[in-house]
């Protein structure tokens, strides 16, 4: 008799979607890959429409139509207005007897906690932008709306690169203070000035979702010893220990041993510079905190999520891990 299956993960980032069949017993039974999940882009409808191009040959791998829970983890769901909006539409497509949607951002959370640990901790992700949860096993949440500034937001990885370039800018037209960024930045793209990279990205010759190159030269200038690219990482650390101790407040972690998952490209990049001044601001902030950047694929958390709301065993999770490894 075969495993039955119980649970369809679903981690929609804006780039890519991963989907993945688990069995009750914690086996992968099917699995595929799709493109980005953007529905303030092109529209709810349309939305699922492209993860429906991952889900169902996900589930004719495992020869189903439907399971018993969707595990939904996916971006842009930044509200819980949102997070019902998008639970409905999983419900119509008919995929599982019962839905749940997390912002994509819990998927690093569970995932990046220790074998065999209960859903609790708090998950800071910076990637092209930056968002904090947290969560305990009783299903409480902390979290922030996280979308932009108008929301309190500053950092990520674009927002970086547009804090480098300003200060650069006006480096070079004698409006800010000296900063080697004004030839760093430029000269990542075989540039010879700023005005140059500015007029590259403003007539399209540099595409803007280039931009985020250069965080990466950010980080490197700053380690070379240049104050301003520096203070620019010490306030990405700052933000990041405001975010996290903030979430382990809310949640009455603060001066618990609770995780802090760390994720997203800018994170997981371990910038020596910014994990130490990070280390520095927990350990005055949140003591007791212990920081790990996470590895694991993202589906595996809302895969996980799904076995903590079935009520699979131990087992379960600990065998699904092992195919994560």
């Amino acid at each position: 008799m075969g495993v039955t299956a119980v649970v369809l993960a679903i981690d929609a980032g804006n780039s890519k979607t991963d989907v993945a069949v688990i069995g009750a017993d914690g086996s992968v039974l099917g699995a595929a890959r799709g493109g980005g999940f953007q529905p303030p882009v092109v529209g709810v409808e349309a939305a699922m429409n492209g993860l429906a191009e991952a889900v169902v040959p996900a589930l004719a791998q495992a020869g189903l139509t439907s399971v018993d829970h969707v595990s939904a983890c996916l971006a842009n769901a930044d509200l819980p207005v949102e997070e019902r909006q998008l639970a409905a539409a999983l419900r119509e497509r008919g995929w599982g007897g019962t839905v749940e949607v997390y912002n994509d951002t819990f998927a690093i959370l569970r995932a990046g906690l220790p074998g065999g640990a209960e859903p609790l901790g708090v998950a800071v992700v910076c990637g092209a932008g930056i968002n904090c949860v947290g969560m305990r096993p009783d299903g409480r949440t902390a979290r922030f709306p996280a979308i932009g500034r108008i929301s309190g937001d500053w950092g990520g990885g674009l927002g970086l690169a547009e804090e480098a370039m300003w200060f650069a800018a006006r480096a070079e037209d004698g409006r800010g203070e000296p900063t080697e960024l004004v030839r760093a930045l430029p000269g990542h793209f075989g540039l010879d000035s700023m005005y140059a990279l500015i007029e590259a990205l403003h007539l399209g010759r540099i595409p803007m979702d280039r931009r985020h190159e250069l965080t990466p030269v950010l980080f490197a200038t700053g380690e070379a010893g240049d104050p301003v690219a520096r203070a620019l990482v010490d306030r990405l650390a700052e933000e990041i220990v405001a975010m996290s101790s903030v979430a382990l407040d809310r949640l009455g972690l603060l001066d618990e041993q609770a995780p802090v998952v760390l994720g997203g490209s800018v994170l997981t990049a371990r910038h020596p510079a910014l994990d130490r001044r990070m280390s520095e601001l927990l350990a005055v902030r949140a003591p007791k905190a212990v920081i790990r950047v996470v590895s694991e694929r993202p589906v595996l958390g809302a895969a996980l999520l799904g076995l903590d709301r079935t009520g699979e065993p131990a087992e379960a999770h600990a065998r699904l891990r092992a195919q994560y490894a």
